[in-house]
């Protein structure tokens, strides 16, 4: 048997899965990432040791290798989360440790270049938002505070790139990778210089970027005694985490938009050229390199199954454990059946899903989240679905923008996720939408997407179409209801009214502190 591993570097797990050349599991398992606070002054600053990266990356891979005695496998890619890195020296010790997307440490970097190369600038070459905790902020914070370090440094290894080194010792980066960092120019694919030379960054600490895909390395020694890998093993590049998704679940083509679902919602689309517009900066979204040959990613992200978390924990819903991505458990059951018995409108209940501030296409970190419409026989199913409503209300938000202001038109969106095994949510994606909603039948999307790029750059596959035709496994379908459709489409008229006549509101109120009596 002939086998593929992808590996997730998550800010949660740290997973290995193998995967059949037919995209089926064959095993996987997962160790928890450990997010540490080590430094005693700064109690809010966070970092991942990357001791415990590769253990527990060593520890899940020797797991998954183990289960297969006998099998081949034919090549290893890695994807995971973007930005956070490590400086290793010329012998390729590890010299400080990852700065998490969590720490706050970067603030006064991000106010610098906001300053002093722009949000419009930043956008209109690199495709970025300027987030505190994009990668050239934690160098910039590295020369202010640890200049003695940095000075020491011979690659700074974004997290997968650093996990790539420890299997093969090769260092690169991929164009997905390098799309995170502030640093990467879209439309040439290449450093860019201007950025920085304007910050002071040292273009030789960073990776070359390659195409996704590429064989970089094979798998030393040190590596094969650690995981169970046969030495030899070919290292191919992974990518970003939510590109490596589109991979099997067809979202590389335009016209498909993948629904990531989870505490947060990320709408993907991929684009043949990338759209860096002041229009589309506005959105709050992202472009970034595909992983994808020749193809781009729009990204838009707002926060999503964590309201529906927040409700049963906050209003009187049944307390449990459980989480709300699994409709089986017995209180999300009755939930999704009181809900469901609520009509259309939630018997004229409003949900402003901003409880977390708005990032698309609203771009408002100020804005708060609202029921709107509650009377006293507003019931706990009417809440309920207006969470649900809500949250599909924003989300066709989010899809229009991406067609008015990129000309993205979608014609099916595959979801992928826990909550896709809430049937009313999924239900109620498609009557809002429109569009008919396809939940297919894979696993572990993420690191099938890692896996398929093994299986490209050492040959199994052709190129990424050959491969979805290969693991594609069509799932449960969706279709609007066109009387649904028709009530939405009057509902999301209303539903757009809210954040507008909310804003006023929302900025002119101050939280108030309680006091002692």
């Amino acid at each position: 048997m002939s086998y593929l591993l992808g590996i997730d570097v998550g800010s949660t797990n740290l997973k290995a899965v193998l995967f059949g050349t037919d995209g089926r599991v064959v095993a996987k398992r997962d160790v928890a990432t450990e997010c540490c606070h080590p430094d005693p002054a700064h109690p809010e600053w966070a970092v991942w040791q990357p001791a415990q990266i590769w253990e527990g990356i060593a520890q899940s891979v020797r797991a998954v290798t183990s289960a297969v005695a006998g099998g081949e496998i034919l090549g290893v890619a890695v994807t995971g989360m973007g930005m956070d890195g490590v400086p290793i020296d010329k012998a390729g010790n590890w010299l400080y440790p990852f700065i998490s997307w969590h720490c706050p440490r970067t603030a006064a970097q991000q106010a610098w270049w906001l300053e002093h190369i722009g949000a419009d600038e930043q956008f209109a070459r690199g495709g970025n938002q300027v987030w505190p905790f994009n990668t050239a902020l934690r160098l910039r914070w590295m020369q202010e505070h640890e200049p003695a370090i940095l000075s020491k440094t011979h690659k700074w290894l974004l997290i997968e790139d650093f996990v790539n080194f420890m299997l093969c010792g090769e260092t690169a980066t991929d164009y997905s990778m390098a799309s995170t960092t502030l640093l990467f120019d879209q439309r040439t694919r290449t450093w860019n210089d201007d950025f920085l030379q304007r910050s002071g960054i040292d273009r030789s600490l960073l990776c070359d970027p390659l195409p996704a895909g590429t064989l970089i390395g094979r798998v030393h020694q040190a590596a094969a005694s650690i995981t169970g890998l046969k030495k030899g093993t070919p290292v191919v590049l992974g990518g970003h985490d939510y590109c490596c998704g589109c991979l099997p679940t067809g979202a590389f083509e335009p016209g498909v938009l993948l629904d990531v679902l989870g505490t947060w919602e990320m709408v993907v689309s991929a684009l043949s050229q990338p759209v860096l517009t002041p229009e589309v900066q506005r959105m709050g979204v992202l472009v970034d390199s595909h992983v994808a040959r020749d193809r781009y990613t729009v990204m838009g992200a707002t926060v999503a199954a964590d309201m529906l978390e927040w409700s049963k924990r906050e209003i009187g819903l049944p307390s449990s454990s459980s989480s709300c991505v699994d409709e089986s458990t017995s209180e999300w059951a009755r939930l999704i059946d009181l809900a469901s018995q609520s009509p259309i409108g939630s018997n004229g209940v409003f949900f402003l899903p901003h409880m977390s501030g708005s990032f698309c296409p609203v771009l408002d970190p100020t804005s708060t989240g609202a029921f709107v419409g509650l009377r006293n026989i507003t019931g706990r199913g009417d809440l309920f679905r207006a969470l649900i409503e809500g949250l599909n209300y924003q989300f066709l938000e989010i899809i229009r923008a991406f067609g008015q202001g990129l000309g993205v038109r979608s014609d099916k969106i595959v979801v992928i996720g826990g909550p896709t095994k809430n049937p009313l949510w999924m239900q109620n994606k498609a009557d809002v939408t429109g569009i008919v909603v396809e939940v297919p039948a894979l696993e572990e999307a993420v690191p099938l997407g890692a896996a398929i790029l093994a299986g490209i750059g050492t040959g199994v596959f052709r190129d990424e179409q050959d491969a979805f035709s290969h693991v594609y496994q069509p799932g449960k379908s969706y279709v609007p209801d066109p009387q649904a459709q028709a009530h939405y489409h009057e509902l999301y008229a209303r539903y757009e009214q809210l954040y507008p006549t909310l804003k006023t509101f929302i900025q002119k109120t101050e939280p108030v502190t309680q006091t002692a009596l």
